[in-house]
């Protein structure tokens, strides 16, 4: 089957009822073996040194899978240089699909956008809502997990970061990632629940350091709320897939984000929250917002290229849970 490469999450169903499939190019970088090597990669190639380093990696990651030769690249509602990567992987060789989200959540212009989607892979309204079915029952396996997080105390904050994150694209075999994930919720629930953590909450997009859940869990706290991931398992009780996307946070400003961000607060009893902001991107404005808007502690961390959590990052998280106690 032909893969079809995607810069965030974009409607995946349109992607599998064309037979086609997804690969999230965020994931394929970060679990490379090399990931600084694709952002030195990138910087050579021309890519400055001040820009994200998700989209150098992406960049890199792209023109070394040669199996990939279509890009769906998100030109609104992601991040603004998307623009210029979708350029340079023209100048490649590569068909480029974009895809906008609507700023204002418009469910017409959403539609839109998706029927454009669809007419580029040849599917109907059908095929993508038979395919909508399909993949709810993988996402309830997700679901499950991220409520024995924070509802029972059963999983950790790396594994739900793990398992809500591959929602993107399930790995490209969606019953596989189901298995793999009804393996795990088998395990978690024989575990007995933990006790006496600090309950942490984790906006922002995903970190480029993995380090960061361990590391808290080994000073007696837990990420039970990964705010991105757990949109990318569009975790919504409705049949209309144009409503899913337009439920989506992500994508949309920060205020609706931000109600979002303060029911699972509410629900989830956390402690504190850290918002991670990555180096070079427009969101890291946000933080001043979000600041104002919140009423629990905050730590904002900025993270730049793949690399270990640093001493400074460490001290600054020890402060946070001492604060927090």
């Amino acid at each position: 089957m032909p893969k079809v490469g995607i810069t965030t999450t974009v409607p995946v169903e349109i992607i599998y009822a064309a037979g086609w499939v997804p690969v999230d190019l965020n994931n394929v970088f970060i679990t490379d073996k090399n990931p600084q090597a694709l952002v030195e990669e990138a910087e050579l190639a021309g890519y400055p040194r001040n820009l994200c380093a998700w989209i150098k990696g992406i960049y890199s990651t792209v023109l070394n899978n040669t199996d990939i030769g279509t890009i769906i690249a998100v030109t609104q509602g992601d991040c603004s240089n998307t623009h210029a990567l979708m350029e340079t992987l023209q100048l490649a060789g590569l068909e480029v699909v974009p895809f906008a989200y609507p700023y204002d959540r418009d469910p017409d212009m959403l539609r839109l956008q998706m029927e454009k989607m669809m007419s580029r892979f040849g599917v109907s309204w059908d095929q993508v809502h038979e395919q909508k079915e399909r993949l709810d029952f993988v996402r309830s396996k997700v679901w499950e997990i991220d409520r024995l997080t924070w509802q029972e105390n059963l999983v950790g904050g790396w594994d739900n970061h793990i398992y809500q994150v591959s929602c993107s694209d399930f790995n490209g075999e969606p019953e596989k990632f189901a298995d793999e994930a009804s393996v795990f919720l088998e395990k978690a629930r024989s575990q007995p629940p933990r006790q006496g953590e600090l309950r942490l909450g984790y906006i922002g997009v995903p970190p480029i350091v993995g380090e960061l859940y361990g590391y808290l869990e080994e000073r007696g706290a837990r990420v039970v709320y990964n705010e991105t991931q757990r949109q990318f398992t569009m975790p919504f009780a409705t049949l209309d897939i144009v409503e899913q996307y337009q439920l989506y946070t992500y994508p949309y400003g920060i205020f609706f984000r931000l109600e979002e961000i303060r029911r699972e607060a509410d629900r989830r009893r956390l402690d504190g929250i850290i918002h991670y902001a990555q180096s070079f991107c427009f969101r890291q404005i946000e933080d001043l917002i979000i600041r104002q808007k919140l009423d629990l502690p905050v730590l904002t961390l900025e993270g730049d290229k793949p690399a270990r959590l640093d001493a400074r990052t460490r001290l600054r998280l020890d402060v946070f849970l001492d604060m927090l106690r």
